[in-house]
């Protein structure tokens, strides 16, 4: 897993006074960390943004439920980052998403970002969109966030082999997505 962005000094005291019950330190970490957890779960849900939204908030619902009960054993930022990660694993498994079957290209929203091309962005973004939900899962998780095939077996209750065999047909998926040879 990817390391932590760099924490600001104040977020050891924020998670502290929140674990609490500080709703505004609670607030203060919610703006410094939000950026990274919407990004995540926005890709793992096939860049649909107000599904993604939705994850987001209840990623941060989840953690100031669950903050009396933080360690302290990682930065606040990635146990944060896994537990929202967790949070867009369980919704993909919830809709019992047909782990073959493509997404309709209807259903994949169009995106104002601007990418370093933004046509070419939002054609890997449709593809991605439209990849397999575990598929795209192991493809998020590895190829973008920086993740082990072990950690992503762990994960999705796979075998390190079959996380492999999912990339390598994400890959594949996406080659012919866009035109490109094999």
């Amino acid at each position: 897993m990817p390391p932590a962005p760099a924490t600001d000094p104040s977020d050891k005291d924020d998670v502290h006074a929140a674990a609490a019950g500080d709703r505004q330190a609670f607030q203060r970490l919610y703006r410094l960390h939000v950026g990274r957890v919407y990004g995540a779960v926005y890709r793992l849900a096939g860049y649909d943004h107000a599904r993604a939204e939705d994850l987001t908030q209840d990623a941060f619902v989840r953690a100031w439920q669950k903050l009396a009960g933080f360690r302290h054993e990682s930065a606040f930022g990635t146990w944060l980052y896994r537990l929202a990660v967790n949070v867009a694993l369980m919704d993909i498994r919830a809709r019992s998403a047909d782990p073959v079957s493509m997404m309709d290209e209807d259903n994949i929203p169009d995106h104002g970002e601007t990418p370093f091309c933004a046509a070419e962005r939002e054609e890997l973004e449709r593809a991605i969109g439209k990849l397999p939900p575990r598929a795209r899962a192991v493809l998020v998780l590895h190829d973008i966030e920086g993740w082990r095939h072990e950690d992503i077996g762990a994960e999705l209750g796979m075998a390190v082999g079959s996380s492999k065999a999912q990339l390598h047909r994400a890959r594949g998926l996406l080659r012919k997505t866009l035109g490109e040879p094999s």
